[in-house]
């Protein structure tokens, strides 16, 4: 990265928007009829219409030269060749190679992991297809009924997500639960809902020492006991991780044990072993199209040029919204009920991998970084924050992901679907102008103070940017394909912000002091001296309100 071509990039740009600002989208359409042509891409079973956006050509060329200066193409190449990208932790980031169905190499620091990325891929395949299949049984000898994926973070969000994405494509005579919360309650009503004769857990930490996971997994494993007897841990608990000896310990056998390495980073880890209740729910056929989505999506990333790039034009946009008009937010919006958790497993992907103020070089860094991501599924968000979206101080780019069929019968619903979303692309760039309101609300007899009193309230000023990625029907390579595209993104936005989007130091204190503060919480003798006035009063109530 050269610093001075990357702040000429910069200075481009921001002259550039004191140029384009005056015209709005409707203006950029009404003089490129063909811009929807111009401003979309197919890829692969994906459209992504980038035509309402803020952006010209011209705007386009300048932040492909951002790109260029920020040295994305040569940080791409280092992220393929399995180079320590994440530098404060001195690994590379080779999720890629989890979803490497080519038959190619791929290498860390010179040595080709796809041997040992196969056989562990194998080993839990063909796991999961025995439980599917009923081979692996439970300590009565039925078939497994229940899957409940213990985890955290990125152990946890890409499993819930994936799982309710998936659900058409679950084995009928499977349930799939996922628990993460340290707060009884998640684990708690999930015991209460699932047979424990026929539950399968999976325990899923690379350290088998996450304090959450672990608190979970072994308030579930004496539940199990309790119930099933002590013997049938061994058969009803698995485990993904890389400490055996922590694993031999809790009962769990060692060919039931799935592992990954270090250069998986937790929120690219849905790939891996960590991907067994996705596997187990859809099966070894359909968790490969998964896995064949996502490897599209990388030889796309490394083979378009830049100014047709999916991944690297969605980070661009971002970068242009993020740091030349500076909105701080960005909404996920997707069509489709059973992607509700999508948003939130973006959120740990954008704002835990760019959520950070220092740069590589360990000064503070220069660009403003991750914006806030936030999102719920369509029609339900237009109930709720599409006010602001619309009518709010703040301006808000917006993904919207909508499929044009239904993965079930009904079409009526999802024509109503369907047509809602598009019409809130429509309305966020086109807007209601304040004639037009008042036009209306002649034709519905109001007076002219009446008018002048409410019209203002009625206008929405529109041109406010979105992006709309559309595609036949949910499937899982649609979903692999997806992921892939933010993971790429993100990657893309880290370069150019010269941070590591790959470490996440930012989670690490808080554990720290919460460690600390147990002993005190736990035992009420325990002096609260030497804490801040307002933790050690607000532990104070609390053991005054357990005295109640």
């Amino acid at each position: 990265m050269a610093d001075g071509e990357v702040a000429q990039a910069l200075a481009a740009l921001k002259a550039h928007r004191a140029a384009i600002g005056a015209r709005t989208i409707v203006d950029l359409f009404a003089d490129d009829p063909q811009r929807f042509e111009r401003f979309h891409i197919k890829h692969g079973d994906l459209l992504f219409d980038f035509s309402k956006h803020r952006a010209d050509e011209e705007t386009l060329r300048l932040l492909g030269n951002l790109a260029r200066a920020a040295g994305v193409e040569a940080r791409r190449a280092a992220l393929f060749a399995g180079e320590p990208v994440n530098a404060t932790e001195h690994r590379p980031a080779l999720h890629m190679a989890l979803r490497n169905l080519s038959g190619k190499p791929m290498f860390s620091e010179g040595r080709d992991v796809m041997p040992e990325v196969l056989a562990e891929r194998a080993k839990m395949e063909a796991f999961a297809e025995a439980v599917r299949n009923g081979d692996v049984k439970a300590a009565n000898g039925a078939r497994f009924t229940d899957i409940v994926n213990i985890g955290i973070g990125g152990s946890d969000l890409g499993p819930a997500m994936a799982a309710r994405v998936l659900l058409p494509f679950v084995a009928g005579h499977l349930t799939l639960h996922t628990v993460s919360n340290v707060d009884g309650a998640d684990l708690g009503d999930t015991l209460k809902r699932v047979p424990l004769e026929t539950t399968l857990f999976i325990v899923c930490s690379k350290t088998f020492t996450t304090i959450e996971t672990m608190t979970n997994a072994a308030s579930a494993r004496k539940a199990v006991a309790a119930k099933l007897g002590e013997a049938a841990v061994a058969d009803h608990f698995c485990a993904v991780s890389t400490h055996l000896d922590k694993i031999a310990a809790f009962g769990i056998r060692s060919d039931r044990v799935f592992g990954f390495w270090d250069w998986v980073g937790g929120r690219y880890s849905l790939w891996s072993s960590i991907g067994l209740l996705l596997a187990i729910g859809i099966g070894k056929e359909k968790f490969n199209e998964f896995l064949r989505g996502g490897q599209d999506i990388d030889a796309h990333f490394v083979e378009a040029p830049l100014d047709r790039n999916v991944p690297v034009l969605m980070a661009l946009l971002g970068i242009w919204y993020r740091n030349i008009w500076g909105f701080a937010t960005h909404a996920v919006i997707p069509y489709d009920e059973r992607m509700a958790r999508f948003p939130a497993y973006l959120q740990q992907l954008e704002m835990e991998s760019n959520g950070k103020s220092v740069g590589l070089d360990g000064a503070r860094a220069k660009l403003e970084t991750a914006p806030i991501i936030f999102g719920e599924p369509g029609t339900n968000g237009q109930h709720a924050f599409f006010q602001l979206l619309h009518q709010g101080t703040e301006i808000v780019p917006i993904d919207f992901l909508v499929a044009a069929q239904p993965l079930d019968a009904d079409t009526a619903h999802h024509q109503m679907l369907f047509a809602n979303c598009l019409a809130q692309s429509q309305a966020l760039m086109q807007g209601l102008p304040l004639q037009e309101v008042e036009t209306r609300l002649r034709a519905q007899g109001l007076g002219q103070a009446a008018i002048e009193a409410l019209a203002p309230h009625k206008v929405f000023e529109g041109n406010r940017p979105s992006s709309t990625f559309l595609y036949k029907q949910m499937s899982p390579r649609v979903l692999g394909q997806l992921i892939a595209l933010y993971e790429h993104k993100v990657f893309v936005q880290g370069v150019i912000w010269n941070i590591n989007s790959f470490d996440q130091w930012g989670v690490e204190l808080g554990k720290e002091l919460a460690n600390k503060l147990l002993p005190i919480v736990a035992d009420r003798s325990r002096s609260t001296a030497g804490l801040d006035a307002s933790t050690a009063g607000l532990i104070q109530e609390a053991r005054e309100y357990g005295e109640g």
